[in-house]
């Protein structure tokens, strides 16, 4: 049977239990989305509109029917309510508008397939209005800057068609994103921030909707992301953290750009995942933990990306969507979209560990 945390009230399966619990995993986020007057969702209010994305991308990614199993005219409408004036989406009705949300709210309405609902040109307008001279981009008027926001801005850029446009500077976009790499490989928020595997998504998923990969040391890279795993088979975002299960999807992600999923232990990788999930539905960060609709959505994520799904000969299982690596969109819209982000092949020969620095030999 599976154990009850009394502290956490968290149902954890067993290792002879270990299954990927769709049904269980489907009412919880169709229960979290519904959700808005609970003490979780009054707190994190200002974040819905992210929420809403994870909670209708996870359930693309599993096949279901948004209009009946998510009522997707709601969830449009609700998009669309949040939008302002100058273009910008917020996280919430009322909130001010964010790069964060307006990427999030495209993603949403790309799913939805009804990007032909907003001024499109009112929203490249708002993110053209965001970037700086060094071609980094603040995250809304008040000023701050992030490589979040360069792989938001880009991506948009490219949703709307307008990357190659002269409506921004892609050039110097690249640049300020590649001035971000440090000495092991990895990339920080800003230059000569510390690598942090949410940030190096962010910089490689720039360059790749860019086709500018080749600004990476990919093998120094790759070395670095796949130290990332821990013993328990879970990834962390920088060294001497615990793992968790949302860098499933940002360390993985890089891993499949670069073609180096191979790197890790794939096998281990699963079982973490699994072992996160709450018996009565959602994934938490870590095994033991209660589950949220943020790992929850980055689990499934992570559980695709590794062909999980592809290795059972269950038949339900072929109607999931496969998650483009770049855009974190279920690969059937990048497709209609026509978006062509660069990807790397595997390697042809085997990998070997490497010693990035003579220094590192000595410890």
């Amino acid at each position: 049977m599976a154990q009850f945390n009394i502290a956490g009230g968290v149902k954890q399966l067993e290792d002879s239990e270990l299954r990927f619990l769709e049904e269980e995993h489907v009412k919880y986020i169709q229960k979290v989305s519904q959700d808005t007057t609970s003490f979780e969702m009054v707190v994190m209010q200002h974040m819905r509109m992210s929420g809403v994305y994870w909670g209708t991308t996870a359930m693309a990614l599993l096949g279901r029917n948004l209009k009946s199993d998510m009522k997707s005219d709601d969830i449009v409408e609700f998009v669309l309510s949040c939008q302002y004036d100058n273009g910008g989406f917020g996280g919430n009705v009322g909130h001010d508008p964010h790069m964060l949300y307006t990427l999030s709210a495209l993603q949403v309405l790309a799913i939805c397939d009804k990007l032909d609902l907003i001024d499109k040109e009112k929203v490249i307008e708002y993110v053209a209005s965001l970037q700086n001279v060094d071609g980094s981009f603040n995250g809304d008027i008040w000023g701050e800057i992030d490589t979040r926001f360069s792989y938001c801005a880009l991506q948009i850029f490219s949703l709307l068609g307008a990357l190659h446009s002269n409506c921004f500077n892609l050039d110097k976009a690249v640049e300020f994103v590649a001035k971000c790499r440090n000495f092991d490989g990895g990339y920080g928020a800003v230059p000569g921030a510390e690598s942090h595997a949410g940030q190096i998504f962010c910089c490689i998923g720039a360059l790749s909707i860019a086709g500018a990969l080749h600004h990476v040391d990919v093998d120094l890279l790759g070395w670095w992301l796949s130290e990332r795993q821990c013993d328990s088979g879970g990834l962390n975002g920088r060294p001497e953290k615990q793992a968790d299960v949302c860098y499933s999807w940002w360390i993985l992600s890089c891993l499949k750009i670069l073609g180096r999923v191979k790197w890790i232990d794939e096998d281990s990788l699963i079982h973490f995942i699994l072992k996160a999930q709450d018996s009565d539905g959602g994934i938490s960060d870590r095994p033991g933990n209660m589950a949220d609709i943020f790992h929850t959505f980055f689990g499934i994520s992570g559980l695709l990306l590794l062909g999980y799904f592809s290795r059972d000969e269950d038949e339900k299982y072929s109607r999931y969507e496969d998650i483009d690596p770049t855009y974190a969109l279920p690969v059937s819209v990048v497709k209609r979209m026509n978006l062509q982000p660069q990807v790397l092949n595997e390697p042809e020969i085997a990998f070997t560990p490497i010693v990035p620095n003579p220094r590192f030999a000595e410890l």
